[in-house]
């Protein structure tokens, strides 16, 4: 764990806008800004609502895939650059706004994912980017990353840079009132995970952790009002608030084993990032417990459970998300048992997460999660 003695460097959009109805000063942003092609990337459900953006004359790519490949972003590449567009807009949750951050960036270039992935390798951008995030989850439209499947390896292909830092984040609870009450408790719980996973993290700052924690109260306190009653706006504004925080905590210290251990439910089984997060949660919590004991309380205590002990914090992170709805049985989600060992082999390897866990996890550490979570 850092201390406040530790310098730290903390990037953000120069702009955000947070508010019910934000999402109407798009188009005069857009032109203050001198962009006249607009580029929408999207996911199928919001393509069918690109009228909430207000723009006229935008271009639309709206194939955005769950945990997006390189085959969806060169295609992605290819309509923006025959676009010849001068912003991009990420519309729709993590997935389209990752695609937008890499689109923007290549735009205009001839370079292909392998020749920027990994940090500050991208190149200059010469068009404007925006970020509207249409779930409370990911923090994406905070951030310089965005997460790239390979479809060879089946790994995440990780790109970091301050050009895909969009110029402005609009976050606009209202565009969040329509997702689907288990959408919305996966995705609660996956900005928690941020949360939680930058607080218990190794290079934990101080300053992130005042985000971090707030963040976990902010779920606790709003996401099961949110499942029960989608149209709470309130509770809406206090989840979009808490994955704002999440991508904040994502910037100078970033996740842990949870997400690394998620990762293969999603490349290798199409899980959501969101489910497949909520899923190996409560058992990484309870793996990190001893090694983080003052941390995990608090984290207990703002999400309902007391924390004495490994069983009592599994319980009660597994009890938070069963309330939510959730079936918290891996196997509920089309995961073959007998690639559990392999994906345990894949998690082994994303270095760039285990190596900040607060405790050091073998393969069959892993495994052993995965086969507790089944």
């Amino acid at each position: 764990m850092l201390t406040l003695q530790h310098p730290i460097e903390m990037q953000r959009p120069g702009l955000v806008r947070f508010g019910a109805g934000q999402v109407e000063t798009l188009a005069a942003w857009l032109a203050a800004a001198g962009a006249r092609r607009p580029f929408v990337v999207a996911d199928k459900v919001n393509a069918a609502r690109l009228d909430l953006l207000g723009l006229k004359d935008a271009t639309l790519f709206g194939e955005v895939k769950p945990e997006p490949d390189l085959p969806n972003l060169e295609v992605a590449v290819a309509a923006a650059k025959a676009a010849d567009c001068d912003a991009v807009i990420g519309f729709g949750g993590g997935s389209a706004m990752d695609l937008a951050k890499l689109v923007a960036v290549l735009a205009t270039s001839e370079l292909r994912l392998p020749d920027i992935s990994g940090p500050n390798r991208a190149p200059k951008r010469q068009v404007a980017l925006a970020q509207v995030p249409t779930t409370a989850g990911t923090g994406s439209e905070v951030g310089t990353r965005a997460l790239i499947t390979d479809p060879e390896t089946m790994n995440k292909v990780a790109t970091e840079s301050v050009q895909m830092l969009a110029d402005i984040a609009i976050i606009d609870p209202a565009l969040t009132v329509s997702v689907p009450p288990m959408v919305t408790a996966a995705t609660g719980v996956d900005a928690m995970a941020h949360c939680v996973e930058a607080y218990t993290s190794k290079r934990a700052h101080p300053i992130i952790d005042d985000y971090a924690l707030r963040g976990i109260e902010l779920v606790g306190r709003f996401l099961g009002r949110a499942v029960a009653d989608g149209g709470d706006i309130e509770a809406r504004a206090g989840l979009a608030l808490a994955a704002f925080y999440g991508g904040i905590c994502l910037g100078p210290v970033n996740t842990t084993a949870g997400h690394a251990i998620a990762y293969p439910l999603g490349t290798r089984h199409r899980l959501a990032h969101g489910i497949a997060n909520a899923l190996i949660f409560p058992h990484v919590l309870a793996v990190n417990a001893p090694a983080v004991p003052e941390k995990t309380a608090l984290v207990g205590r703002a999400l309902g459970f007391g924390a004495e002990g490994r069983q009592q914090v599994l319980g009660g992170a597994q009890d938070f998300c069963e309330r939510l709805g959730l079936d918290m049985a891996l196997g509920a989600h089309g995961v073959p048992r007998d690639d559990l060992p392999a994906s345990a082999r894949e998690a082994h390897g994303i270095r760039r997460l285990l190596d900040w866990n607060p405790v050091d996890l073998s393969e069959a550490d892993i495994l052993e999660i995965y086969e507790a979570a089944y």
